[in-house]
């Protein structure tokens, strides 16, 4: 399916970073397995319940695209799994949200460092596509490593705004679904919502994008969630940025 992009509407795309920009979904996939399973295991072997690991479908549905304290707090009550809150520089062991927060931290910048990440190409070129033709962008991402993981892929200066974890936080920002992050970028792109494109990975994000009434939302299906993104609001899907076109109507003279 080709996604269009119609210049006369919209004068600003708005990109999530991870899975979208960057191949790192799967850096975080595996540190949140990490993170749970460990956390599963020993909470299994205390009580004597049956080991439940974490699936890839708990990190589509529970924890994409959200805060990490936020991710932590949605997978465990859908586990039925209560913890105290603690505070934000608790220690990955201390059994908390945030010190549960932390730990995850703690596996990504590990697998970060030894796998490092990487850029998808098509995701560069439609963003230098969109740039040249005056079309204002910007990244977001739920993450405080934003920069880091964007100097891993190399492209720490494709994008002239970025909002991340660390703006998130020092404005007081909250995570996705609220669409809080998108709607700073697009305020600090000058442009209003229903001129601006999202284009997001995560469901979270998705429903984001509708929340915050923008004029077109795009997901990107890259592991067979396209459904989910639908049902979240994604306006279209599409399973890569190559089927992402830029027109112009406001030039053409035929009859669509």
């Amino acid at each position: 399916m080709t996604a269009v992009i119609d210049r006369g509407r919209f004068d600003a795309v708005i990109f999530d970073m991870d899975g979208v920009i960057t191949d790192t979904a799967r850096v975080h996939m595996a540190a949140w397995k990490s993170l749970f399973d460990d956390f599963l295991r020993g909470r299994a072997d205390r009580s004597g319940e049956s080991f439940r690991p974490f699936t890839e479908q708990d990190y589509q549905r529970y924890v994409d695209g959200k805060l990490r304290s936020d991710g932590v707090r949605s997978f465990l009550a859908s586990r039925g799994i209560e913890l105290d809150e603690g505070s934000v520089d608790d220690p990955p062991e201390a059994g908390t949200v945030h010190g549960l927060g932390n730990a995850k931290n703690a596996y990504f910048l590990k697998l970060l460092a030894s796998q490092g990440a990487s850029s998808f190409p098509h995701a560069v070129a439609l963003v230098r596509s969109l740039q040249k033709a005056g079309v204002a962008t910007a990244v977001i991402s739920a993450s405080r490593n934003a920069e880091a993981v964007l100097a891993s892929a190399g492209v720490l200066d494709l994008f002239p705004v970025r909002v991340d974890g660390v703006v998130a936080a020092e404005l007081g920002l909250p995570g996705k679904p609220d669409p809080a992050v998108f709607l700073e970028a697009a305020r600090r792109l000058g442009v209003p919502p229903e001129r601006a494109v999202v284009v997001e990975d995560a469901q979270a994000g998705v429903e984001a994008g509708r929340a915050g009434g923008f004029g077109l939302v795009i997901g990107v299906d890259r592991g067979g969630e396209g459904e989910g993104l639908r049902a979240r609001g994604a306006h279209l899907v599409v399973s890569d940025l190559s089927q992402v076109q830029l027109i112009d109507k406001r030039h053409r003279h035929d009859d669509e």
